[in-house]
Parts: C-alpha cells; sequence; structure tokens
C-alpha cells in the first residue's frame, strides 16, 4: 500500500516528528511506500518522497498529484480551521482513506476542547475521517464523543537509536557538569523555561557543579538567551537549539533527570523516552503521566520542582520502562490494513 503522511517532518526533532518517521520507516520496512507532505514553516530540500509546499495550495495541488491509499494526518496542538480544512480536503478525496492521529494529549480539557459539541463542525469535520488514532484515553474519548467511526489508541513509538556519542558542545558541557538537568521541548511560553532557569540557581546551591542543558527551538529563543546571559550561574546552563534524534536520547540518557515543568502538555514522546532509558522525570501532573514519574502539580512552583529533583537524584537511576514500539507500530499497519478492506467499513 502507499500511505501518505501529512505532518512535520524532523528536523528539528520533537514527539510527532520522531512518531511520523517511526511509522515511515516501519511502512518501508514492510515494503509499503511511505511519502511524506511536511507541514509547519521549518523547509528542506526535497529529496526522499519528502515534500515542502509552500502554502495551502500547493499542499492540495500535491494531495491531488500524488498517488495515496491511505492520506495520514498528523496533528498536535489546537485543531484550527485551517487543519479541519486539510482534514476535510483529504477527506473529499476519491479513492483515498483519511486517517488521523491526534497528539495534543490535552485539547479534549482545554477551553476550545470544552467547547466542541458533535452538532459543531468540528465534530462534523472529524466525523467525515475513516479511522483516528489517539494517543491516549482521553482523546478517544473526545473522538468517540465527536462520532468519529473508528476510535484506536496507539501510544506513538519512541525512539530507539541512541548515537555513539555527544555532539561536541554537549559532550564538553556533560564533562564540565555533574549533575546535569535536561529539558527536551520547545522554547515557547507552556514549556515554563524561566522556572528551569531559575531552578538551577537554587539547585547550584546544593550542587555547585550542577548544569542545565535545553534542547530545542521556538520563538523565545533570543529572549531566553538574553534571561541566561543575565543570571551569575548563565555559563552553566546550555541552550543546545535543535538536536538530531539520537543524539537527544544519547543526551537524556547521559542526564542525572528529566524535566517536563510544562502548563499543557499532552502525552510527551520524551518523557517516556527518558523513563524507556533509566533517566528519573520530573514532570507536572497532567493527568496523563505514564508511571515512574516524580509529578509536581499545576502551575508549576519552583520549590516543588527542587524538592522533586531532590528526590529524583537520591537514585541517579530508575528501573527502565521497557516500550514496545514494534507492537505499536505493527497496530497502526493493521488499522491501515482495516481501512482499506473491500466493502468493509470501520465502526
Amino acid at each position: 500500500m502507499r500511505v501518505l503522511q501529512l505532518g512535520p517532518y524532523p528536523p528539528p526533532y520533537g514527539g510527532v516528528q520522531t512518531n511520523l518517521v517511526a511509522i515511515r520507516d516501519h511502512l518501508r520496512a514492510h515494503g509499503h511506500q511511505a511519502p511524506v507532505i511536511h507541514l509547519t514553516r521549518h523547509r528542506g530540500a526535497e529529496a526522499d518522497e519528502v515534500f515542502y509546499p509552500e502554502s495551502a495550495f500547493q499542499t492540495a495541488r500535491l494531495l491531488l498529484r500524488k498517488p495515496a491509499d491511505i492520506l495520514h494526518l498528523h496533528i498536535g496542538g489546537v485543531l484550527t480551521g485551517r487543519l479541519l480544512g486539510l482534514c476535510l480536503f483529504c477527506s473529499l478525496l476519491p479513492g483515498r482513506e483519511t486517517v488521523l492521529t491526534f497528539h495534543s494529549g490535552g485539547y479534549p480539557s482545554s477551553p476550545e476542547g470544552r467547547r466542541v459539541t458533535r452538532h459543531g463542525l468540528t465534530a462534523f469535520v472529524l466525523r467525515r475521517l475513516d479511522a483516528a488514532i489517539a494517543v491516549n484515553e482521553e482523546i478517544a474519548g473526545f473522538l468517540c464523543r465527536c462520532g468519529v467511526r473508528e476510535v484506536r489508541v496507539i501510544v506513538p513509538a519512541a525512539g530507539k537509536e541512541i548515537a555513539a556519542a555527544l555532539p561536541a558542545p554537549l559532550e564538553a558541557f556533560y564533562a564540565a557538569h555533574t549533575p546535569v538537568l535536561l529539558s527536551v521541548g520547545l522554547l515557547e511560553p507552556e514549556y515554563d523555561l524561566p522556572l528551569q532557569i531559575a531552578a538551577l540557581g537554587r539547585f547550584r546551591e546544593s550542587h555547585p557543579n550542577g548544569g542545565l542543558v535545553i534542547i530545542g527551538s521556538g520563538s523565545l529563543a533570543a529572549q531566553l538567551r538574553e534571561q541566561i546571559a543575565a543570571q551569575p550561574w548563565g555559563s552553566h546552563i546550555l541552550l543546545a537549539g535543535d538536536v538530531p534524534h539520537a543524539a537527544t536520547l544519547r543526551a537524556i540518557r547521559e542526564s542525572s533527570a528529566v524535566l517536563r515543568t510544562t502548563h499543557y502538555d499532552g502525552d510527551s514522546i520524551s518523557v517516556r523516552e527518558a523513563l524507556e532509558l533509566g533517566t528519573p522525570v520530573i514532570a507536572t501532573d497532567n493527568g496523563m503521566r505514564p508511571p515512574g514519574c516524580h509529578l509536581i502539580g499545576l502551575p508549576p512552583a519552583l520549590d516543588a520542582v527542587i524538592a522533586a529533583v531532590a528526590q529524583a537524584l537520591v537514585r541517579t537511576r530508575v528501573e527502565p520502562v521497557r516500550a514496545d514500539n514494534t507492537r505499536n507500530l505493527d497496530a497502526v499497519l493493521e488499522l491501515y490494513e482495516q481501512v482499506l478492506k473491500p466493502g468493509a467499513r470501520p465502526r
């Protein structure tokens, strides 16, 4: 079969990108074709059937020109009118089945999600899908309330390939600091990175050789650089930018703890990857964290972060939580096969 995925393709590397690439690799390993239409502002050179349209018109033209049995959309964040329009357009294309993975773990309980009713436009568009994948039970309940025919809960595949060594700047920073706290995510307000910067100052009172690495990119990059430079401990914070996924996994494994101090969050793949690698995780309690995290309340507070880090460092490693990526990816392929069965429509 030929499955055309639409969503963010790395770089940068994030949870949705990791899942999309894992599905693409799994499809190819089973002899299927797996082109991708990249949907975010980050640009790349078109190669290996990865396409980078520059407008909605170009995206529509690619969808009309590129053959596919299944169109698989990956959406995270808010269901904007633009994204709903894309879902509707895909569902109208003849000879294609449309599948959606909704990665936005916190959307159903957000103000936008609570306003969605079965009789509204959002639910109408979602009902046109042939099937949907939810990354957790809360999203599954939301999609079912909207009337989606087939909803399956499939946990996104976590990364497996770990780099043999850290990139030079990270390697030098890790060599000069012990313990190292790590944050992996977007440089956006909901990740509360200023709290992490402040936390390192407090943390170094008891761990004078401690450091903080922040991996990711976003709209706050320049502002965070200024804030870091203004701190007496700023030289012990590395704003690493985007890092290849295999190297990020290496950084997670080499860290003493991973921080996930978000105000709004879904089912974070980086959290699952850290737990699988045996690295302690300090995360805000969003009601859907996997077992093994050191949870703090919402909104995150400085004292709570420091206390959780101290507790996590009592044991520098935790028992790894093994994820069955192959089974999760096989479940996606089984769903594809289900929607393609002649004369059979999903429930």
